[in-house]
């Protein structure tokens, strides 16, 4: 059976309940990092002109628009720190291409929360899917997975929620392969958080006007001149899941950086070496990261996000790496974190997992200190969900982070998406 074919059919899957209560922590864990983005100044401009006309979606920030806006939007904003979600089967973030499309629909559609959250699960799971399908090699040529996979899994999503039929699955499929898109080449600056929003905006458009009518190919994801083919798909063997689900392989951020730093900041958590006993550093990772997070000398907070040099002398410095104020443009140019970095270096090293780190501290004596991290270390879904009020805690403030986690997880989505507008305090 191939790809798309399995895929229609699993858009009407009962989703067990494990992935049903992962999918409720990544929905309060999204929230937080987009109502924690909408105060990012520089994409305000960008909100605004979006605007134009009144609709049922929520925006983060405020504002209500239709629901491709509102995917567009929310999306981009849930992006814009760069704190939500990975999932590294296929390198991508999964929930801010998904979650903004099913929450800007649903409300449209007067859904339930539980129906919007069991038609997220589909679509992360569709996305994982699609992406271990294209390949690493789709990943490593420069294409974001983030927005190329996660088009299809906020397509197929949104055709859930609609109680679309087969024939109409199929076309929005098809129609979503003519616009999913998305390269590595905008990390570092704005466009890579809209990468997320585009993909969330394809998922709510391709089904709505599957649903009015339009056509596509037969297979425009995996057929002859289709998606997969044309931008370097591997075509890779994927089944539908069973007993264990993708979505309980989901890695969620507690530094505000490119989730491929994460292993190397883990691995020097528990470091107490002062950092003037430090001669030099070294840093092995998978290579795959070398072209993803190891700007050398970042200038912008924004580029900070993506440097193993930067990063790690910030947190050796004792600066706070899980909060995302911690990232600006002072920060780069400040000279006792430019001195340190310099004395870091960043070896690939294909024998490592891309979740694993190895670190290795050279002291001024001689000694040499070795620490490591693997972020598919498994984690309970109680330490995991304290670690995300925690981190919730940290982006909105107590008292709005609890009423976050509340809506999260109850049973009204009107509860939940009228909390998108409030403001954190910073």
């Amino acid at each position: 059976m191939g790809l798309t074919k399995r895929l229609i059919g699993f858009a009407g899957v009962d989703v067990p309940a494990p992935a049903l209560a992962m999918m409720r922590l990544s929905v309060f864990d999204w929230a937080a990092c987009g109502m924690a983005g909408a105060n990012t100044p520089e994409f305000r401009s960008f909100v605004a002109a979006q605007c134009t006309e009144e609709g049922p979606a929520h925006l983060f920030g405020g504002n209500r628009i239709g629901a491709a806006g509102g995917a567009l939007v929310n999306g981009t904003l849930s992006h814009a720190l760069d704190y939500d979600d990975t999932h590294f089967a296929h390198i991508g973030h999964p929930s801010v291409a998904v979650l903004p499309a099913v929450f800007a629909l649903g409300e449209t559609l007067d859904a339930s929360l539980d129906e919007v959250v069991a038609a997220g699960v589909v679509g992360v799971e569709a996305s994982i899917l699609v992406g271990v399908w294209l390949g690493r090699e789709h990943y490593q040529i420069g294409y974001h997975q983030t927005a190329t996979a996660g088009a299809f899994g906020a397509t197929l999503a949104a055709c859930r929620l609609l109680g679309l039929p087969a024939i109409q699955i199929r076309h929005a499929l098809g129609l979503a392969a003519s616009m999913a898109s998305g390269i590595k080449g905008q990390f570092g600056t704005m466009a890579k958080p809209l990468n997320a929003g585009l993909a969330a905006r394809t998922g709510v458009e391709a089904a709505l006007w599957a649903q009015a009518g339009m056509t596509a190919a037969h297979d425009g994801l995996a057929g002859e001149n289709g998606f997969g083919v044309t931008h370097h798909g591997a075509g890779q063997d994927v089944k539908l899941p069973r007993k264990d689900w993708a979505i309980s392989e989901i890695s969620h951020k507690f530094h505000a950086c490119c989730h491929g730093l994460h292993a190397t900041l883990e691995a020097l958590a528990g470091s107490t070496v002062s950092t003037e006993r430090l001669a030099a550093i070294r840093i092995r990772t998978h290579p795959r990261w070398m072209t993803v997070c190891n700007i050398a000398a970042p200038k912008t907070g924004l580029e900070a996000k993506f440097s193993y040099a930067q990063t790690t002398a910030m947190l050796l410095l004792g600066h706070d790496t899980s909060a995302q104020t911690s990232f600006t443009d002072a920060i780069c140019r400040d000279a006792a974190v430019k001195a340190l970095r310099d004395r870091i270096e960043v070896i690939p090293d294909d024998t490592l997992a891309e979740t694993e780190s190895r670190v290795t501290l050279q002291l001024d004596s001689g000694e040499v200190r070795r620490l490591r991290h693997d972020l598919a270390t498994p984690m309970s879904l109680e330490t995991r969900a304290a670690k995300l009020q925690t981190k919730g805690c940290g982006l909105l403030g107590d008292d709005l982070a609890e009423a976050l986690w509340e809506a999260s997880m109850g049973d009204d989505l009107s509860a939940l998406t009228e909390l998108f507008a409030a403001h954190p305090k910073t």
